[in-house]
């Protein structure tokens, strides 16, 4: 495999992550899609890392950021999303006034 189809491939799941980020109304989906995303991005940083990169470390310790931060973002918005659920018995993004600005 090239680069090129690894890299379309990581534009294709961005893609459907940014789609479900902007689409769905629930927050639970709404993560899944950021998740999504952030699994792009580590794919592409593998791709680079494999194809161009001369040192083959740097990009896997970069994805390896990535995976901490995804942990890190996962714990805190399920227990915003824990909350949110607890005060309003319910997780629709839409039926959540107080966060309009």
């Amino acid at each position: 495999m090239t680069i090129h189809m690894w890299l379309l491939f990581a534009l294709a799941l961005f893609c459907m992550g940014l789609y479900a980020t902007l689409v769905r109304r629930n927050l639970i989906a709404i993560l899944i899609g950021i998740e999504l995303m952030l699994n792009a991005a580590s794919i592409n940083f593998m791709a680079f890392n494999k194809f161009v990169a001369s040192d083959p470390v740097v990009g896997q310790i970069i994805v390896l950021f990535i995976i901490g931060l995804a942990a890190a973002e996962v714990a805190i918005a399920l227990s915003i999303v824990l909350a949110v659920y607890r005060e309003h018995a319910n997780i629709d993004v839409s039926d959540l006034e107080e966060l309009k600005g």
